[in-house]
């Protein structure tokens, strides 16, 4: 009986393996199958059917397991990747949202209190109106009790400094965590899962003041050490130095620190600070690093070390970092300044006066770079050309600081001015003494008999975006450079003392290439290589490449930016790019003067669907743009222009003269590009252009999508989205490039849509020196000319897949191309011809 049962189960079990084998449901791997799939996975996780079979020849052990239920395998094995991999970053995003979750809490706590606080106020001024006795006996109480008493204090003794960094702590706090300080919203950045963090700025203070909180993925010590380190993250610091360094007794530290700031123009000194810094960690475990002013302008270095500075005061500030559970840190940073707006000419004051100046250069700053350090740090970030983040952070960094150096030209550096009655519209300053090296080695020193000449100038713009201007000057660097021009900078970097050989006539293509290297976690600065294409007009030398590179930064395009400075600083740099080569920097900067009184007003639209071309707009424009367009004409800021050229000793005249007028030419076209693209509409060749919003625009998309439907029997937009201005607003939108030229003897466009200029690299006043000619390569071309009578005869012609060419000189690959003829309203008259580009992509 009992062998019976016995025969039974094996049989049962033998019939029950052959059914899975067979029906290929399931098999149960030994952990020697297991191993061997696993090293397969390892090195190819989606095996051909071919692999598969040859796995199961190579692997004796496999043998017994069906080709199909190895493809499960891997398909199990695929999927079980796949979940564990969605798990850590929901695990991830779990728990940023619960230190965000954390942050807003707190934010809503501080907010409940400032309720009840001005509550009480109200109450208390509503009784001081009752009796006017009453009122001045409170009113003198409550001054007595609210003017904190100021205590004379040693400040060369330990036990005075630290009781200025006690109460320094306390102040701090009260401005980080509490409601010190009538904190609002940053215009134009709300928080949220994706947003970098929450940033707030005064609304009535003394000084300007900006605050930010976010989360970080790194532990506080290594925080601290980064945000102490100024001059390594704020591209303003010139320099910081620690002169006193002891104990605070408590665990914490105290420094006095002297630092430098660098002046953001021409027209206004630089400032420099004396402060107390003091480190320490609280009982709940986070650390804190907090600083504020020493009082006395005469504290610090010498005075003939600071004569080119203004001294500045520093309100109680600092940094609050919070452990997290999990890792990371939560980061409050609080910026609190006096930048004695006095010693700036009126116009400038706005600019000394704002605290979304403050925030956007020294708060936003802070934390984007402790963010771009932690993405860094866990390999998330990727660049171009084999280089490491590190090498291109200081690339910009060099870039900047050299830009600053040119714009301020401090003496102690070896500057000075050349020439100057104070009354030339550019000055020019000399530098003769440094050796313009990027390291330590002098093999790749700039070395001049004479040495680097700066011709630089401010001016004052009207009614026109900051982010607009440097985007043009970016995209567009023929409507204002001078090859020959770069050509002798360059040459610089080859030559030696006594020869220059890119000077030889050379021949600019008008052909500019980004190469982009870089850029930061939310793309507020670019890193990126120019390439200008040049040949030369000796015979010999016909076929020689006289191509120049740049290493070029810009910064600030981002137009919703409230208070952001824009920029473009560039410098010749050799073909090879070495990480140590030396740098020349010159370029733009726009600073935006925003006053005081208006930080508490968010002027921008917040929901700008055509964020370029609203900026643009010509004429008269609907309601949906009117609140944009009045914003910006009544927009001001400065521009400032510093250019760098190495010269000798017999030809410093020579070189200041050519300097100081390419300057003036440089200005000149800056002009006629700002009217150009300004909103205010006094440029009549601008003026008749299409602008999205604009009343003319909105015809003409009704016209394009009418006539689309006319000749090819097909609607371009779908039929709820035509009704209204809304067909301007889809029209805009479609991913498909859509152009429209004149019809002339040489065609140029007058309409693209944002995939259109998106594809061609251009903006929409620019897309008016573009020709039809220009958009398609050589069989491209043939294939127009060959269809264009078809196109004519019957109002429409299919092109097959093929290139164009963008402004940058990039090609554009696209599968299909239609053109149609735009009619007007009587359906007889053509108005332009459109074209239609497909799935395109660059190459």
């Amino acid at each position: 009986m009992a062998m019976a049962l016995a025969q039974h189960r094996e049989s049962s079990s033998d019939s029950s393996i052959n059914k899975h084998l067979d029906g290929g449901k399931y098999v149960r791997y030994t952990a020697e199958q297991v191993e061997a799939l696993e090293r397969v996975y390892a090195e190819c996780p989606k095996p051909s059917s071919l692999r598969r079979q040859q796995l199961i020849r190579e692997c004796p052990i496999l043998s017994n397991i069906e080709p199909k239920q190895i493809k499960v395998w891997f398909q199990n094995r695929r999927c079980r990747e796949k979940q564990k991999k969605e798990s850590s970053r929901l695990q991830t995003v779990n728990r940023k949202l619960t230190a965000m979750n954390k942050l807003l809490m707190e934010e809503n706590d501080r907010l409940q209190k400032q309720v009840s606080q001005l509550v009480c106020e109200n109450g208390y001024m509503k009784q001081q109106l009752h009796t006017v006795n009453t009122s001045a006996a409170d009113a003198n109480c409550d001054s007595l009790g609210t003017t904190p008493q100021h205590s004379l204090r040693d400040t060369n003794s330990p036990a005075g400094l630290l009781s200025i960094a006690e109460e320094t702590l306390a102040e701090f706090l009260s401005k980080a965590t509490g409601t010190a300080v009538d904190w609002v919203q940053m215009p134009g950045m709300k928080p949220g899962p994706d947003s970098v963090g929450i940033f707030t700025i005064s609304q009535s203070c003394s000084g300007v003041a900006a605050r930010a909180c976010g989360l970080v993925s790194l532990e506080p010590i290594k925080i601290a050490e980064i945000l102490k380190d100024r001059p390594s993250w704020s591209r303003d610091c010139r320099n910081l130095e620690v002169f006193t360094m002891f104990p605070a007794g408590n665990g914490g530290t105290i420094e006095l620190v002297y630092a430098q700031k660098f002046a953001p123009t021409t027209l206004a000194p630089a400032r420099d600070f004396w402060t107390l810094r003091y480190t320490t960690t609280l009982e709940n475990g986070s650390l804190v690093v907090c600083e504020r002013s020493l009082s006395g302008s005469g504290a610090g270095p010498s005075a003939a070390a600071a004569a080119q500075f203004v001294r500045a005061e520093v309100l109680p500030s600092g940094y609050l970092i919070r452990p997290c559970e999990g890792g990371g840190s939560i980061i409050h940073i609080v910026d609190h300044l006096n930048l004695e707006a006095w010693s700036v000419p009126e116009v400038l004051r706005p600019l000394y006066e704002s605290s979304k100046v403050i925030a956007q250069k020294m708060t936003i700053a802070a934390l984007r770079y402790i963010r771009q350090i932690a993405q860094e740090t866990s390999g998330e970030v990727v660049y171009s050309l084999g280089r490491q983040p590190a090498v291109l952070r200081t690339f910009s960094q060099r870039l900047s600081r050299g830009f600053n150096d040119a714009i301020n030209g401090f003496n102690d550096d070896g500057w000075s001015i050349m020439n100057c009655d104070g009354t030339e519209d550019v000055i020019i300053a000399i530098n003769s003494s440094k050796s313009f090296s990027s390291t330590s080695n002098p093999a790749n020193a700039l070395s001049f008999l004479g040495g680097v000449l700066c011709a630089k100038a401010s001016m004052l713009l009207q009614n026109i975006a900051p982010a607009v201007l440097v985007r043009f000057l970016r995209e567009h660097r023929s409507e204002w450079a001078d090859f020959n021009v770069d050509a002798y900078c360059a040459a610089s970097l080859k030559a030696g003392t006594n020869a220059y050989p890119g000077m030889r006539p050379t021949r600019f293509t008008g052909s500019q290439i980004i190469m982009p290297l870089g850029h930061t976690i939310e793309h507020e600065e670019l890193l990126e290589v120019i390439r200008l294409e040049g040949h030369s007009f000796v015979q010999e030398d016909a076929f020689v490449s006289r191509d120049i590179h740049l290493l070029q930064i810009c910064s600030g395009i981002d137009e919703n930016a409230v208070g952001a400075c824009s920029e473009l600083v560039f410098a010749p740099i050799d073909e090879m790019f070495p990480d140590d080569g030396p740098l020349l920097p010159s370029g733009f900067r726009v600073i935006p003067l925003d006053s005081k009184s208006s930080d508490t007003q968010d002027s921008l639209t917040t929901n700008r669907t055509l964020d370029l071309t609203s900026s643009l707009e010509v004429g008269p424009a609907t309601n949906h743009a009117a609140g944009d367009t009045s914003s910006c004409r009544n927009t001001r800021s400065v521009l400032t222009i510093a250019f760098q050229f190495p010269f000798e000793s017999n030809l410093r005249d020579n070189v200041a003269t050519m300097a100081r007028q390419y300057v003036r030419s440089v200005i000149s076209s800056v002009q006629r590009v700002a009217m150009a693209i300004s909103p205010s509409g006094l440029n009549p060749a601008v003026g008749s252009k299409l602008s999205p919003g604009s009343p003319e625009a909105l015809t003409l998309a009704h016209w394009i999508c009418r006539s689309y439907s006319y000749h090819l029997g097909a609607e371009l937009l779908r039929s709820e989205s035509l009704g209204g201005d809304s067909i301007l607003k889809n029209l805009w939108q479609h991913q498909d490039a859509i152009l429209c030229c004149s019809l002339k003897s040489q065609p140029d466009f007058i309409f693209a849509n944002q995939a259109g200029l998106d594809m061609l690299e251009t903006t929409l006043v620019a897309l008016q020196d573009i020709t039809l000619d220009k958009l398609f390569d050589e069989s491209g071309r043939k294939a127009l000319c060959s269809d264009f009578g078809k196109l004519m005869q019957q109002g429409y012609a299919c092109l097959p897949a093929g290139i164009c060419i963008s402004t940058m000189g990039r090609h554009v690959s696209y599968e299909q191309a239609f053109a149609w003829k735009v009619l007007e309203a009587d359906e007889s008259t053509v108005h332009c011809l459109a074209f239609s580009f497909v799935n395109w992509s660059f190459v």
